[in-house]
């Protein structure tokens, strides 16, 4: 199924998205890019035409203002056939013209030209132009106000009007269109290739990585050379170096825990069988007496009984190791998982001789909760009370206690005994698996503490080991003459009282 990130969207190529944030720019800007070359080409297209029109509409002006002049008492004038003929010798537009005397009135032209609204001061000989209509016609106007000769001061003016269709204009104005847009179409898909030619070529270090990572062994955890990559890509490949050191070192502490455990279950294994073999001879040789049985089955029992507790420690260990089921997290009442846990080891403890106890808040104070996986809580608690009778000689103290720090941030746990302690040099050493100090006799597996410590570390708590007798009795040994004893003291962060609490682990 492929990944989709947070918002639900599928997580397409890299290459595509790419692609589309460079062509889509593109294809966008290119209608734009039509607009204003068709509009600049009208501009480029009018200037001549406008001249043209502006110099016909000025010529006009001058003959109107030399032939009509007060002096002379002409009201009227008409164009000579001739003017009026190369005025409008155009084959491809129409050209209309009108001169209005003194007054507004039509002296001679087309009267079907509208006349110009102008809102400024009117400036003689100064040349405007217009776009208007001459019936249903688009039309180009030149125009100006001219004074006649003899006028003093220029106090009354007559309009001279010059328009031409629009014909020339327009087909200029195409081909301007036809010679920058039709290359356009050339240009645009061959952009388009290029830029597909380039990011193809920009994201070929991309497959070469991806070959190399995949031509790898499942065994190569080697760091991948960052020589070989884009600057872009440094980072990430950083990062999965980071990452194939962590698995690196995991897979070889795994490895080596195999290791530790097969040698740890091979000599409980090996007795197993060598008894075996032992009775299975002697009762075939008819010299085995019920004594020698006993005898016989009795280490039987009690290799196999070591064997059982070592694949529990290991079951045990797996589960502390599985952060997916520590961050399946409850509120846990710890007072009531500590109680249960003294409870279930009296019996070994009458066994020993050794007094085990609780000490500390009873149950029902809902201060006392943490937020945890109440599976290891519980087996984090009889891990330690375990090892502290294995270490407590008979006739020793083991208390289990549970109690809330005086600003209510954390809940205290701690475990201790009279046993002979743990020397200073020792105390980071005995949460490695399968480590045991050496001289004290007892048979163990060596991952209790080991399993504590995974423990308190996923559920972001603090563990410290000190002696029992600084908090006993101030320097010295004990009044009864037993050794200065282990106190482990584990911080959990207290939890919220106000939702309900699990009391017991699941079984």
């Amino acid at each position: 199924m492929p990944d989709t990130d947070g918002g639900g969207r599928q997580q397409g190529s890299l290459f595509g998205e790419i692609l589309d944030w460079m062509l889509a720019p593109l294809l966008l800007i290119w209608p734009i890019s039509v607009a204003l070359t068709w509009l600049v080409a009208q501009g480029i297209a009018s200037r001549p035409y406008d001249r043209e029109l502006g110099e016909m509409a000025r010529s006009l002006g001058l003959q109107v203002a030399a032939e009509v002049a007060p002096t002379k008492g002409r009201d009227r004038y008409g164009l000579a056939p001739e003017a009026a003929a190369l005025l409008r010798a155009d084959a491809s537009d129409t050209v209309f013209y009108q001169v209005l005397g003194l007054r507004g009135e039509l002296l001679s032209g087309d009267a079907t030209l509208p006349v110009p609204v102008e809102e400024a001061p009117v400036v003689p000989w100064e040349l405007h132009f217009r776009d208007d209509e001459v019936g249903a016609e688009a039309v180009r106007v030149a125009y100006l106000w001219v004074a006649p000769e003899g006028q003093a001061g220029g106090a009354k003016t007559m309009l001279v009007q010059v328009a031409e269709t629009l014909g020339k204009r327009a087909r200029l104005t195409n081909e301007i269109i036809k010679g920058v847009i039709l290359p356009q179409f050339v240009i645009l898909p061959l952009a388009v290739l290029l830029v597909w030619l380039a990011l193809a070529r920009g994201i070929s270090p991309l497959n070469e990585l991806q070959r190399r990572i995949r031509s790898r062994e499942s065994s190569d955890l080697s760091p991948i050379d960052e020589q070989r990559v884009p600057d872009e890509v440094a980072p990430l490949v950083r990062a999965i170096n980071d990452l194939l050191a962590r698995l690196d070192l995991s897979m070889s502490r795994q490895k080596h825990f195999l290791a530790d455990a097969a040698h740890q279950l091979k000599t409980p294994l090996a007795g197993l069988r060598t008894q075996a073999e032992l009775v299975q001879r002697e009762m075939e040789t008819g010299r085995a007496s019920p004594e020698e049985m006993k005898r016989s089955l009795a280490q039987i029992a009690r290799a196999s009984e070591r064997a059982a507790h070592m694949v529990n420690q290991l079951l045990s260990m797996a589960r502390a190791e599985d952060a997916e089921q520590a961050l399946r997290r409850e509120p846990v009442n710890l007072a009531a998982i500590a109680i249960d846990s003294v409870r279930d080891f009296v019996p070994r403890a009458l066994e020993r001789r050794i007094d085990l106890g609780y000490d500390g808040v009873m149950p029902d104070d809902s201060r006392l909760c943490v937020q945890g996986q109440p599976l290891l809580l519980g087996e984090l608690i009889r891990n330690l009370v375990d090892n502290a009778l294995l270490y407590t000689p008979a006739g020793g103290l083991v208390t289990v206690r549970v109690v809330e720090d005086p600003f209510g941030q954390v809940v205290v746990l701690q475990v201790e005994d009279t046993g002979p302690g743990i020397a200073i040099g020792e105390r980071e050493k005995v949460f490695q698996p399968f480590y045991r100090s050496l001289g004290t006799g007892v048979e163990g597996s060596g991952l209790g503490l080991a399993i504590v410590q995974e423990i308190v570390q996923q559920h972001e708590a603090e563990l410290t080991l000190d002696d029992t007798r600084v908090r006993r009795a101030a320097g010295g040994e004990s009044p009864d003459g037993q050794g200065p004893g282990a106190r482990f003291t584990i911080r959990f962060p207290a939890s919220p009282a106000s939702v309900t609490v699990t009391s017991s682990p699941a079984s």
